[in-house]
């Protein structure tokens, strides 16, 4: 019984709620919210992407220059091995343009989650656009 609540003590929020944080994320990023974005987002974040490195001020000034009609992540998990960090992986389809350039497709993402003062921020994140 010991070994259970353990094991109880150190589970996070469930995938269904890491999920749902990843969509708050991007949706924040949809709409233009910085101060939504920055609720679930680290101020320290990096990110990884084709063009480069990205921390949160240039996430929010790249905000400005996306224009996002749609987005759907399908493809969900996520894992632990600790208490207060999970990683997660997922694909998202976008419709979307950046600079007025058609950057729609099939993106593979993943995000590092950590917990910090009962919060759970992102403090990693990265995609890639998936081949055909």
């Amino acid at each position: 019984m010991l070994l259970a609540g353990i094991a109880v003590s150190f589970a996070g929020p469930d995938k269904a709620a890491v999920e749902a944080k990843e969509k708050a994320a991007w949706q924040a990023y949809k709409d233009k919210k910085a101060d939504d974005f920055k609720k679930v987002v680290d101020k320290d974040i990096r990110c990884i992407y084709a063009d480069g490195v990205s921390n949160m001020a240039k996430e929010l000034d790249d905000m400005k220059k996306w224009e996002i009609k749609s987005f759907e992540i399908s493809d969900f998990d996520m894992f632990s091995d600790e208490k207060d960090v999970i990683v997660t992986t997922y694909s998202v389809k976008l419709d979307a343009t950046a600079d007025g350039k058609d950057m729609s497709g099939t993106y593979i993402a993943g995000s590092v989650w950590k917990e910090e003062n009962g919060k759970w921020l992102a403090i990693f994140h990265s995609n890639v656009k998936q081949e055909k």
